[in-house]
């Protein structure tokens, strides 16, 4: 650990980076130009003695506040882009690392652009220790020569100055002006009375007058909270419009990717009910701003949060929320514990269970856009100290809105404990496929609000498809095509995420302008059920069509030809295991048929059966079956190399930008190759349909199939791996335990004998491979593995291109003592050229800039621990050898004979 110390401070040393600490009120090296005050402009940053610009896309009204405190200058009030007429060089700034308290040279690197970053902060007034930019404890600047700032005494400061302050700042009216709100007296305190007239811009602004306070009680400077700039406008009630926030000027909120589930945040917001619908137009408007939600997510206010879309093309959101009923800590938007709005003080009331009956509760979720309610009781969900509706509902069940039913006065001034309404409805959403040969094939709707709309058809994999397969009532995912309309119009789009992770489907709906939509292909009649992919699991059949109802197969009435069938049924390559009990046992009903498939048939159902002779199936002997993947290569000088191609209903390449060799290495394992090669894209002469790979579902071990999007592309993927040998558990691809391919017929994988293989064998392999020479050949070095071990002894030269090219000869060994596998290290493929020595090229790699230097030290960290484990392993070795030598690693067989290895 000490080691790792000394590590550290030298690292930090070497590299320029300062204990974090307070910055002093004005950065002598952060500086904004051409605007109105020394507060307001461009955002310059100097770094190596170079002042430039800083790079104005993506930042936040929060991210930009670090700047106005190095600036010396109060609160950030607007931020965005300009414009600027060529491209120019800028400092491109990381987001995180400004906001990490590092000197902002250090957050720097160098780049070109044509926007810039312009922004204004407040010039004499600030909120300081508040929730928000338009909260905190108000400090105002007193002295411009040296940038000193003072805390206001509440008796110096009344309800017309608050508005002058929060105007000041671009905030919304005050709510709240008291005293200690946020804290006591931090500073020094200003010595005047505030005298506005509540319609000045600033605060300086005002007259003032000496106060007669010398002292302020600790408790007594001012906190202020203004109201955030956000409205809805344009719609029947403040709930409901175009939304709006204000960063200078008001600007409207694009509402592109937005989610139902992030606009049930800005309704909240706004003291609105639940979110009922989004849409969004086309703006003509030359400004606008975007939301980030995760940085809402995170607790801050929209205002915040909102992005700058200056000269961009956007769709204005036009929101819908609920104006006087919502559910809130509910699971969804349509569960919750019941509130009312009380439409004269705009202040919300719990229900109670006693004034609320099922009637009513129709009314409620069908005002909320829900189905129909499944659960009300009272204590449903968690339970808030709020006032309780003073009436009791009386409606038909027909009424579009709560507040449109009859009442009677209740009486009652409170609720006891667990019985105010809790309310769960269910999940309004219908999907289904049209223009199909069944209702488990076809164009993908949703129904929303009573609309049908289709669904866009961008970024699906098999994965989504499966959820709603099973929604359908249909089997397994088969395909999911993008297809294309002759025009543009307004649909839906589904955040992926947000409906994998459990959300119902309405919450995850985004409105969209396209002309792409999606045709699924499910299974009609069969699934695979707990399997590792979808060509995987316990083959259940739907034994009537008109209650949907699944049944289990029993092994005696299925055959090998009957498994083809199937496989080819789901999409899937034909059929590698058929085994009873492979995925579990019986969990539905037994199919009474027995199948007679001749092979050829394109669905089960479609077999000749007869009746079967078994009443019931024994344990572990329901059908369990694997089919292949539907992958393969084609168009190279073996079935390891070529174009990559997926089928999902039709054979299609892979789109071949930005894969590195890690994701190669996926393909090559799925098709039983050996280790990945190479990795290249081919660019063909027109556009065609291919499938993206999503990197992270490659990387997660899913199948190819179920990570494949549909796309159009010019550039497709080349790859080539070993054909017949690999290496196994290294910690890269030219390192582990080496195997061979023993018949290319009947392909199983083979360890070689340490006693075997020379420094010659290794150098083929290495070559082989793609790598560099081999460093290290030693027994055991990448652990033991219950394989066959291979039968010959190896007699390369060394200039071979393959090591079965190489001459063998018989082995007589028919296992290899433990330690003895062959492990195999090679050098990495990297070399510099054209320099003075190995290590120098004298085209060069100059460093203009200084690289982030948490990231250098975050990576000597991770190499000081590997090199420190590695070192461990290596001592350990030589400590069971009993010999220490440079050259010769000794590894003890079972009949204590020292044999040799090489360590290169």
């Amino acid at each position: 650990m000490d080691h790792l110390l000394v590590l550290m401070v030298m690292l930090l040393l070497s590299s320029g980076v300062q204990p974090i600490g307070t910055h002093s009120s004005a950065d002598p090296d952060v500086r904004v130009v051409g605007g109105a005050s020394r507060c307001a402009g461009t955002v310059e940053v100097k770094n190596m003695g170079e002042w430039r610009a800083v790079h104005g896309i993506d930042w936040t009204l929060r991210q930009a506040a670090v700047f106005c405190k190095h600036l010396g200058c109060g609160s950030a009030i607007s931020v965005g882009k300009r414009g600027v007429s060529e491209r120019t060089p800028v400092w491109e700034l990381i987001h995180d690392c400004v906001q990490s308290a590092f000197a902002l040279r250090e957050c720097a690197t160098s780049s070109s652009s044509v926007n810039t970053l312009d922004l204004t902060c407040s010039e004499s007034v600030r909120l300081m220790n508040g929730t928000s930019l338009c909260s905190g404890r108000l400090e105002v600047k007193s002295d411009q020569s040296n940038q000193s700032w003072s805390s206001v005494c509440e008796a110096d400061f009344d309800q017309q100055d608050a508005e002058v302050v929060c105007r000041e700042l671009g905030c919304g009216p005050p709510s709240v002006v008291q005293g200690g709100l946020y804290g006591e007296m931090g500073s020094p305190l200003w010595s005047k009375e505030f005298h506005c007239g509540g319609h000045e811009s600033a605060l300086m602004e005002c007259k003032k007058s000496g106060s007669v306070t010398s002292s302020c009680s600790r408790n007594k400077v001012v906190g202020l909270i203004c109201s955030e700039p956000v409205k809805m406008e344009g719609g029947p009630n403040r709930c409901a419009g175009n939304l709006k926030v204000k960063q200078g000027d008001w600007k409207k909120v694009d509402g592109f990717f937005l989610t139902l589930k992030e606009a049930a945040i800005v309704c909240q917001y706004l003291d609105c009910g639940s979110a009922l619908n989004i849409d969004i137009t086309r703006s003509s408007d030359s400004s606008g701003c975007r939301i980030d939600f995760d940085c809402v997510k995170s607790g801050f206010s929209l205002m915040e949060c909102a992005v700058s879309l200056e000269s961009y093309s956007y769709f204005s959101l036009k929101l819908t929320c609920s104006d006087s009923v919502r559910l809130q800590n509910g699971a969804n938007l349509c569960s919750g514990r019941l509130e009312v709005n009380n439409q004269f003080n705009q202040s919300w009331s719990s229900v109670c269970e006693a004034d609320f009956d099922q009637l009513d509760a129709e009314v409620v979720c069908r005002e909320l856009g829900c189905g129909s309610p499944s659960v009300l009781q009272g204590r449903g969900y968690v339970e808030e100290e709020t006032t309780v509706w003073s009436k009791e509902f009386k409606c038909g069940g027909h009424e579009p809105a709560l507040l449109d039913c009859r009442s009677t006065e209740s009486g009652r001034t409170n609720c006891s404990s667990g019985k105010v309404v809790g309310l769960t409805c269910s999940d309004p959403d219908d999907v289904r496929l049209v223009d199909g040969a069944s209702h488990c094939t076809g164009k993908l709707e949703v129904n929303h609000l009573g609309e049908w709309k289709p669904m866009y058809g961008s970024s699906w994999t098999l994965k989504e498809t499966a959820v709603i397969c099973d929604r359908l009532g249909c089997g397994s995912a088969v395909s999911a095509i993008e297809g294309m309309e002759n025009f543009p119009r307004s649909w839906w789009s589904i955040d992926s995420e947000c409906f994998m992770s459990g959300s119902a489907l309405r919450e995850c709906l985004k409105p969209r302008y396209n002309a792409y939509l999606m045709y699924l292909t499910c299974s009609d009649s069969v699934r695979l059920m707990n399997g590792t992919s979808l060509c995987s699991g316990r083959l259940e059949v739907k034994s009537d069509r008109s209650n949907q109802s699944w049944s289990s197969v029993c092994e005696a009435d299925f055959d090998q030809q009957d498994a083809e069938v199937v496989c080819r049924e789901l999409g899937c390559g034909p059929p590698l295991v058929l085994q009873g009990g492979l995925y579990g046992e019986v969990e539905s009903q037994l199919w009474r048929k027995e199948f007679q498939c001749g092979g050829h048939e394109s669905a089960l159902l479609d077999c000749r059966s007869s009746g079967s002779a078994g009443s019931s199936c024994s344990p572990g002997k329901a059908v369990g079956l694997t089919c292949s993947e539907p992958v393969r290569m084609v168009g190279g000088a073996s079935r390891c190399a070529g174009k990559v191609e997926v089928k999902q209903a039709h054979w299609r390449p892979v789109y071949g930008y930005d894969w590195t060799l890690k994701e190669a290495a996926v393909v090559c394992e799925h098709l039983d190759c050996g280790s990945a090669v190479s990795v290249g894209q081919r660019e063909e002469s027109a556009e065609r349909s291919v499938w993206w790979m999503k990197s992270d579902c490659v990387q997660s071990g899913s199948s190819l199939r179920e990570c494949a999007t549909s796309l159009s592309s010019f550039f497709i993927l080349e790859l080539t791996c070993s054909d017949s040998v690999r290496l196994m558990n290294g910690t890269s691809l030219c390192s582990g335990r080496l195997e061979v391919k023993s018949d290319q017929s009947n392909p199983s994988w083979s360890s070689v004998c340490e006693a075997d293989f020379d420094l010659q064998d290794a150098e083929v392999v290495c070559r082989e491979l793609g790598c560099g020479s081999p460093s290290v050949v030693q027994g055991g070095l990448y652990g033991e593995e219950e394989t066959p071990v291979w039968s010959k002894e190896f007699q390369c030269e060394g200039h071979e291109s393959a090591l079965l090219d190489c001459r063998r000869s018989g082995s007589a060994r028919s296992s290899c003592s433990p330690c003895k596998a062959v492990g195999l290290t090679c050098s990495e493929p990297v070399r510099m050229v054209g320099g003075a020595s190995r290590c120098a090229d004298e085209t060069a790699l100059s460093i203009r800039v200084v690289v982030l230097p948490l990231i250098l030290l975050l990576e000597n960290i991770v190499l000081y621990f590997y090199w420190k484990a590695r070192r461990g392993r290596m001592l350990s070795r030589q400590e069971t050898s009993g010999q220490i030598d440079s050259n010769l690693v000794v590894c003890a067989s079972p009949e204590g004979q020292n044999e040799t290895s090489t360590s290169v």
